[in-house]
């Protein structure tokens, strides 16, 4: 009897010493397997949330790329709009060949800062001036080249805060007798209307500008002639894609005080640019 209680006690360890070893296994088994679920579960789930962070980004740079874009073609177009309703302080060079008894070049730089005033909300008050910077060859001999700013003219624009893609202004128009020398400016005080129309259609802004004045008094006793003619600034604008653009605006004059084989002078140019941003500017 005592041979089989330990040969039972001895199967019994064994059996029993196999169970634990077997649930150590099972458990083992279920942890490792638990570990490899979170971390598939985790990687899983990281990697979804880079996917949609890259998304998320492409989709920002992209709309903040549209915005961008959208952003320059308006600034584009007020840029190119002659009264709009943004502070500006445009530059426009013009260069006169075969200018003078040696038909020499005559240059103008032209300043004309933009000013508007919000009266209210269906009218806009924009303030135009023009201040010519002149360097002409010699005209009278003993003289030589001169330079020096020429006669300021200035125009008030009455316009439609609201006037969709057709864009028009009416304004009394003045001329003041400011040139530093006589050969530079008239030397009158002058005085008449001006105009503008433009529209804004598709890729493109074009319109014109025109005034006409008179001489009313002179600023000192000179025997320069009284004052009567006209000036028409046509332009037009075509945008392309990222503030690239074609322009051209030619300033044309009529004196009408001169004979008609020298009344008018028509020139003919154009060129190109592109809007751009400095910093947040």
């Amino acid at each position: 009897m005592t041979m089989g209680f330990s040969k039972i006690r001895k199967y019994q360890g064994k059996f029993q010493s196999r169970f634990s070893r077997d649930c150590v296994n099972k458990i083992m088994k279920c942890t490792l397997t638990k570990e490899v679920c979170m971390r598939r579960t985790l990687t899983a789930f990281l990697t979804s949330m880079l996917i949609w962070l890259n998304f998320l980004t492409v989709y920002t740079s992209r709309a903040q790329s549209i915005s961008d874009d959208a952003q320059t073609a308006d600034l584009q177009r007020k840029t190119q709009n002659p009264v709009s309703d943004l502070i500006s302080l445009p530059f426009q060079n013009n260069t006169n060949f075969d200018f003078g008894p040696d038909n020499e070049e005559q240059n103008i730089l032209n300043i004309q800062p933009v000013l508007p005033v919000r009266l209210n909300q269906e009218w806009n008050l924009i303030s135009r001036t023009i201040v010519p910077l002149i360097q002409t060859p010699e005209l009278i001999q003993g003289k030589g080249d001169m330079f020096g700013p020429g006669d300021i003219f200035q125009s008030i624009f009455l316009s439609p805060a609201q006037s969709g893609s057709l864009i028009w202004g009416i304004s009394p128009a003045f001329q003041f007798p400011t040139a530093t020398d006589d050969i530079l400016g008239q030397d009158k005080w002058c005085a008449g209307p001006a105009a503008f129309m433009l529209n804004m259609k598709w890729h493109m802004v074009f319109g014109v500008l025109a005034n006409n004045v008179w001489s009313f008094a002179s600023a000192d006793n000179t025997d320069k002639p009284w004052v009567n003619q006209m000036l028409l600034q046509p332009f037009f604008n075509y945008n392309f894609p990222k503030g690239w653009y074609l322009t051209s605006s030619p300033i044309i004059a009529a004196n009408w005080k001169e004979d008609h084989n020298e009344r008018w002078v028509v020139p003919v140019g154009g060129g190109g640019g592109k809007i751009f941003k400095i910093g947040r500017q």
